[in-house]
C-alpha cells in the first residue's frame, strides 16, 4: 500500500527551497573611478583587461551646499586625461555617469530650487560626458547620495526632474542605497529610479573606539540584509577594496588618515594593542601627520576573506538576476594589496 505524504509537511522543504540562492543569469564586472583627474597607470589598465571589466562608474563632480551664496555649488569636476581617452577609445567599456550630492545640500536646498539644480546638473553632465570617446556607450547614470528621512522630499524631487531632462532620457538612472537605506526602507524611502546600487561597506560606528572594522564585517551587514530580498529596485553591488587609518585622541573619533603607510608607524615605535589597534608611545610627525603621546590609531581595510563572506551573505538574499558587481576603486595602490585570482573570485563568488 502506497503511503500518501500530507501535504503539510512537504511546507518546510518547500520554504528552504525558496531560500537557496539564485543563480544569476549574468554578473558584469566594474569598477567605481572616484579621482577628480582620470588618468589611468599601467597596473589599472591591466587590470581592466584581465578581468575583463565591462562598466567604470565614473564620479563626474560633486555637489555640495554653499553657505555664503545659500546655493548648491559643483565641486571637483572631472579632467580627463589623453592617455585615459586614448585607452577607453580602444576599449569600448561602458561609462555611467555619476554625480555625488551631499545630504547636507539636498536638506537645505528649497523647494523652488530643485528644478534649477536638476538642470544645472543636466547641462553640466552633459558637457562632460561629451568629452568622453564616442566608442564608450553610456548607458545608465547614477546619482549618490546619503539621504535620510529628512531629505528625502527634496531628493526625490530631484530625481524624477533630472529623468525627464534629455540626457538622461532613453538611459537608466540608478542611485546609490546605503545599508541602512536598505534596512529601514519604511522610514527613508525609496528612490524613483529604475534600479539601486547597494553599497557594501562603510557599515560599522566609525567614531567609537569599540569598533573593529567600520569599512566592512560581514557580521555587520547580516544585520541590515535580512529582507534584502523585499527591497522593490532591482539591486547591483558595490564592495570596497579601499583602506585607512582611523585617529583618536583622548579617546574621542579625531578623523581619519589617508596615505601612512604600516611601515610608517611600525618605525614609530608605537604599540600594538592588538591585530589593528596601535598607541602612540611619543609626540612624532608621520608622513605630514602630528601625533601625540596616547593617541590611539585603528587600521581598517577591505579584507578579502571578509568580502567573500559578504558575497556569500548577499547571493543568499539577492533576487536580481542580472546584476553589476562594482569594486570601490580603481587604484594602483587598491590592486596591489589583491591577487588578480582574489579580485576574480570577488565577482565570481556573486553567481
Amino acid at each position: 500500500m502506497k503511503s500518501k505524504i500530507k501535504w503539510w509537511l512537504m511546507i518546510p522543504l518547500f520554504l528552504a527551497a525558496c531560500r537557496q540562492p539564485v543563480h544569476r543569469a549574468s554578473v558584469t564586472r566594474g569598477f567605481y573611478y572616484w579621482k577628480s583627474t582620470m588618468h589611468f597607470t599601467n597596473s589599472e589598465t591591466a587590470a581592466l583587461e584581465k578581468l575583463q571589466v565591462k562598466k567604470l562608474y565614473v564620479k563626474f563632480f560633486d555637489v555640495v551646499w554653499d553657505a555664503t551664496r545659500q546655493q548648491p555649488l559643483p565641486v571637483a569636476k572631472l579632467q580627463l586625461d589623453p592617455s585615459a581617452t586614448s585607452w577607453l577609445s580602444n576599449h569600448p567599456v561602458a561609462i555611467v555617469p555619476t554625480v555625488f550630492i551631499t545630504n547636507e545640500c539636498m536638506q537645505q536646498v528649497k523647494g523652488e530650487q530643485v528644478h534649477e539644480l536638476a538642470a544645472n546638473l543636466h547641462e553640466l553632465m552633459t558637457a562632460t560626458a561629451q568629452a568622453l570617446p564616442a566608442a564608450n556607450p553610456v548607458p545608465e547614470i547614477q546619482l549618490d547620495c546619503d539621504w535620510t528621512a529628512t531629505s528625502k522630499d527634496n531628493y526625490f524631487s530631484l530625481l524624477q526632474a533630472l529623468k525627464a531632462l534629455p540626457f538622461f532620457q532613453q538611459k537608466q538612472v540608478s542611485a546609490t542605497i546605503r545599508l541602512y537605506q536598505c534596512k529601514y526602507k519604511q522610514k527613508t524611502g525609496i528612490p524613483p529610479v529604475d534600479r539601486g546600487l547597494l553599497m557594501c561597506y562603510n557599515m560599522g560606528n566609525l567614531k567609537s573606539l569599540q569598533t573593529n572594522n567600520s569599512i566592512l564585517e560581514a557580521a555587520e551587514l547580516e544585520k541590515y540584509i535580512g529582507n534584502l530580498q523585499d527591497y522593490p529596485l532591482p539591486l547591483d553591488v558595490a564592495l570596497p577594496l579601499f583602506d585607512w587609518k582611523v585617529l583618536y585622541q583622548q579617546q574621542a573619533y579625531a578623523g581619519l588618515i589617508q596615505g601612512l603607510p604600516d611601515s610608517a608607524l611600525q618605525r614609530s615605535g608605537a604599540a600594538q594593542q592588538s591585530k589593528n589597534l596601535f598607541t602612540i608611545t611619543r609626540d612624532t610627525t608621520l608622513n605630514g601627520y602630528a601625533f601625540k603621546k596616547g593617541d590611539v590609531i585603528r587600521q581598517e581595510d577591505a579584507n578579502f576573506g571578509e568580502i567573500i563572506k559578504a558575497t556569500k551573505l548577499l547571493r543568499s538574499k539577492l533576487v536580481t538576476p542580472k546584476i553589476t558587481v562594482a569594486l570601490y576603486h580603481l587604484d594602483s595602490i587598491n590592486l596591489h594589496k589583491y591577487s588578480t585570482n582574489e579580485l576574480e573570485e570577488m565577482f565570481d563568488s556573486m553567481y
